[in-house]
């Protein structure tokens, strides 16, 4: 039976900046698939309830009324979720298609699209040690290879008449947009853009169909760009905002529209816009909250929805109305296509739909139990460099599958050199950073070197008033068998020390994108249950502050629960200093001086000669 929302349903939606209000409700880390089918399937991922306070004037609020007048259209979303250590394909749908995995092994398939005619699954996999193009067949399950290279080619997006494919691709350096034949693959690709400027996302207009949308920086940060294709080389900006970063352009399917993810890094705020090409000079109008929108029909988009720690998928109409509440997903979305298709899913995918995930490291079932403070044990991380190397058991096992998996995937060991892992409450922090979760054993640092070394790079994510951050790392192989190509620009910190403006914005974005491949870090901490914190208010003057580097392992805790599984109640009291009593002193007489003057004595009368 189709699944649909309940009609007494109510869920505030709102902007990302005020989504950090949601209950914490993380799913448990979902690990690598084994290779051994289990009758279970995969389940369609929980609603989460909202409770929250209206806010105005960021709020939307769903009623019953528009979630019953704006049913969803018959379709399907193809979804690229990390699982564990690896992005996998799903299939899912709020009105009776669960959560259906397509792909299970141990490489990663990213960026999915579906062809016009509902038939095929375009997708990027690394399955062959590279990133490349392939073809899935929704209906017998047969896979067709297009690329065969090192450079890394993904974020493919279909002609209307499903012959050619344009994708973004890695070229000595710099991303470009490549067309390529479908039917033809052996055929050399069209470069389409040659731009110094990194150009990624490419949205292929379903009518007239001579139209490229995509991402670039080429205007000094990135915004909407389209191509004519009737005219070679002839390029214009859209989206004409220097003050936001643009983001995942995507047509809707009468090609009247384009919609694209917008983020503006001085105020935080996030959201959809859409763009009407039949009123050219006209702006983009505001649609709701979101960073990754497709469409699915000419009124309604989708789109993935980030929240500090957890990724939600989320609908709505070019009016305003809700067509879909938030669903919460288990991992980071790294792709996202919706079509109608006549593939009578599962079929050739039973067996990847029934694989069970195999644990990437054991969690101790009590871990959010209430835990005294004697069974809360300190142990040391072996071969780890800190000042303290310890963390409480619970989050030992957690961090040492991390810490592998980081060494696996960029090929060095990241977390084997921390800043600070376990402080004890003798050993005091920067000014500020008193109730810090360093304290608990549950948190650690990484090393801030590694940012100046270029090591490490960190993406500013803004949520309303608190800001948050993005950590990636740089992979040791530089030949696409590791990370993918940043498309976002990093956060400067340095540039405090040349500009007045940059010093009193705590930084600013980087002049461009750094080149080569990065593992997105944060990201897969999200699986073993690592969570962000958001940076002190004083962040953008006060460098400690910023916390870009902490990750903490909370179990749903907050720090004083996590404190008093170390701590006795006592040592969180805050004491108060009494003055004890004195005695009360004793007047001395005022003809005391000292020293005391000695009498000398004189002759009465005093000869003169």
């Amino acid at each position: 039976m189709p699944h649909k929302p309940s009609s007494v349903l109510k869920i505030l939606l709102i902007f990302p900046f005020l989504i950090t209000l949601l209950p914490a409700c993380g799913p448990a880390p979902t690990p690598l698939p084994t290779e051994t089918p289990t009758p279970t399937s995969t389940q369609t991922p929980p609603q989460p309830t909202v409770e929250l306070p209206t806010q105005t004037p960021y709020v939307i609020t769903a009623t019953d009324e528009m979630i019953v007048t704006t049913p969803m259209p018959e379709g399907i979303l193809f979804i690229s979720l990390l699982e564990g250590t690896f992005s996998h394909l799903f299939a899912y749908s709020p009105q009776g298609v669960q959560l259906t995995r397509l792909t299970s092994n141990a490489w990663d398939d990213i960026t999915p699209a579906l062809s016009p005619d509902g038939d095929k699954l375009a997708f990027s996999s690394r399955r062959n040690g590279f990133w490349d193009l392939y073809l899935l067949d929704l209906g017998d399950g047969n896979l067709t290879r297009l690329t065969d290279s090192l450079e890394y080619d993904a974020a493919p997006s279909w002609s209307p008449d499903g012959e050619y494919i344009a994708y973004e691709s890695y070229i000595k350096g710099n991303l470009d947009i490549l067309i390529r034949s479908v039917t033809n693959p052996e055929q050399a690709p069209l470069q389409l853009t040659q731009d110094p400027a990194i150009d990624s996302s490419p949205a292929w207009s379903p009518l007239p169909g001579r139209q490229i949308a995509f991402i670039s920086n080429r205007s000094g940060e990135p915004e909407v760009w389209i191509a004519d294709l009737n005219q070679a080389g002839k390029f214009f900006n859209v989206s004409n905002n220097p003050n936001t970063v643009e983001s995942h352009p995507a047509w809707s399917p009468d090609g009247t529209r384009l919609a694209w993810a917008s983020a503006d890094p001085t105020t935080g705020l996030t959201g959809i816009f859409f763009w009407d090409s039949g009123r050219p000079n006209s702006p983009a109008s505001w649609l709701g909250s979101g960073d990754w929108p497709i469409w699915q029909s000419d009124t309604e988009l989708i789109s993935r929805l980030l929240t500090p720690n957890s990724t939600y998928i989320t609908g709505n109409t070019i009016s305003g109305e809700i067509s879909l509440p938030p669903v919460l997903f288990s991992g980071h979305i790294n792709g996202i296509s919706y079509g109608i298709t006549s593939a009578g899913l599962p079929g050739p995918f039973t067996g990847s739909a029934q694989v069970t995930p195999t644990a990437w490291f054991e969690r101790d079932s009590d871990s959010q139990s209430q835990i005294s403070p004697e069974q809360a044990v300190l142990v040391d991380l072996p071969e780890v460099t800190a000042l303290y190397p310890q963390l409480i058991e619970q989050a030992n096992n957690s961090f040492s599958a991390l810490r592998s998996r980081v060494a696996a995937l960029t090929g060095w060991d990241a977390l084997g050199n921390l800043e600070n892992a376990f402080v004890p409450l003798t050993t005091p922090l920067d000014p500020g950073m008193g109730g810090d979760w360093l304290h608990t054993g549950r948190a650690f640092t990484l090393n801030p070197v590694l940012v100046q070394a270029n090591w490490m790079a960190v993406v500013r994510e803004d949520f309303g008033q608190q800001v948050y951050w993005r950590i990636f790392l740089h992979t040791a192989a530089q030949d696409g068998s590791q990370g993918m190509p940043l498309t976002q620009l990093p956060w400067d910190f340095s540039a405090r020390k040349t500009s007045s403006t940059a010093y009193e914005n705590g930084g600013q974005l980087m002049i461009s994108i750094p080149s080569g491949y990065w593992l997105d870090l944060t990201a897969l901490a999200a699986q073993f249950g690592w969570e962000r914190l958001p940076a002190l208010t004083n962040w953008q003057t006060y460098y400690t502050g910023a916390r870009f580097n902490e990750l903490v392992f909370s179990e749903g805790l907050d720090w004083r629960s996590a404190m008093l599984q170390l701590y006795p109640p006592e040592i969180l009291t805050t004491p108060t200093y009494v003055i004890p009593p004195t005695r009360t002193p004793t007047r001395t007489p005022l003809w005391f001086r000292s020293p005391t003057p000695t009498r000398t004595s004189t002759l009465h009368p005093t000869y003169t000669p």
